[in-house]
């Protein structure tokens, strides 16, 4: 049997007697390992917008994962712990403060709804979702009493969309289609309209954002749902550039909006941290409260289906149990200004 390095010398310091003195010494290299990493788990957090987007996109992918960094910091605070390094756990306290100032007020606690809000749902469900029925029904379920007043819907085939139509139309007597794309409304919805948000390196027909004007009890409110191209890791990187160029013309779209309050609902494909929605976050609110990471289904990973609001506030995210799609269902409170 191999004896490597290390074994070999604890066993020749065991032999003469330096053993104590070996294994502080190793005691210490671990501390300054743990130092090292925390050093440069503090550095991403704080200054990923950094990190070089160009050719693998490599910006984009660390964003899209930012908040799994706090696992890395609570690993390296138990090895701190663990080795009793005061160097190490002196480290560890910037990425602590780090993450806790980037994503620590998403887990407060929900606030108390106000009297100006909509209860909105947001959901892709999947071109090969089976129970398109089941489905609606139970994205419309009403919770403490009230349903939601929009529930805006990504990959809608024309196979299943007569039972989306068919059982939400009790409840929602108002709604718009635009392609694969569709808002269903408590409240009256006019001037629907589709959104050019197709990438110029695809030529087939493609239909995937709308807009509506929403004319709830505290005024009218922009509607835009939107469902933006699919990213990919690959061995070279992120595959996002048609994502991005997507996320760059609706934002284009929402930035000439008239209407001072507007809310985004859709699969954009990118977390809010991702740099590449930057031309969506920069002109919207995105959620003060909940993480709710919505795919894939099976082990939520990251929340790339999204509610954003401008003149409002996206009080509260959270995920719905799980239907027929790959994605998980969101439910917002949006605050009205």
């Amino acid at each position: 049997m191999q004896v490597n390095g290390w074994e070999r010398r604890v066993a020749h310091a065991e032999d003469d007697g330096t053993a104590e003195r070996v294994r502080p010494q190793w005691g210490r290299r671990q501390g300054q390992i743990c130092a090292a990493c925390a050093a440069v788990v503090g550095v991403l957090l704080v200054c990923h917008g950094a990190v070089p987007n160009s050719g693998m996109r490599l910006g984009s992918l660390i964003e899209s994962f930012l908040p799994w960094l706090g696992v890395v910091v609570v690993v390296l605070l138990g090895l701190a712990l663990l080795r009793r390094s005061g160097v190490a756990l002196v480290a560890v306290a910037a990425p602590v403060v780090a993450w806790v100032c980037l994503f620590g007020g998403l887990l407060l606690p929900e606030a108390q709804a106000g009297p100006r809000e909509l209860v909105v749902v947001q959901h892709n469900v999947s071109d090969e979702n089976r129970d398109p029925a089941g489905t609606a029904r139970a994205l419309a379920r009403p919770e403490a009493g009230r349903r939601p007043d929009l529930i805006a819907l990504q990959e809608l085939v024309p196979s299943a969309l007569p039972a989306y139509e068919k059982t939400l139309a009790a409840h929602y007597p108002h709604h718009a289609v635009r392609g694969t794309v569709g808002l269903w409304s408590r409240y009256p919805l006019s001037g629907a309209r589709a959104v050019d948000v197709k990438p110029r390196g695809i030529t087939e027909s493609w239909r995937r954002a709308l807009r509506a004007v929403v004319r709830t009890p505290h005024g009218d409110v922009a509607a835009y749902v939107a469902h933006l191209p699919s990213v990919r890791v690959r061995a070279s990187g992120l595959a996002s550039a048609w994502r991005d160029e997507s996320a760059g013309l609706l934002g284009e779209a929402v930035g000439a909006e008239r209407l001072r309050r507007a809310v985004l609902l859709g699969d954009l494909n990118g977390t809010v941290d991702d740099r590449g929605l930057a031309p969506l976050t920069s002109r919207l609110n995105v959620p003060e409260r909940g993480f709710a990471f919505s795919f894939p289904a099976a082990f939520p990973v990251a929340r790339i289906d999204q509610v954003m609001a401008r003149s409002a506030t996206v009080a509260h995210v959270r995920t719905l149990p799980a239907t027929g799609s790959d994605h998980l269902p969101l439910a917002a409170r949006i605050a009205l200004h």
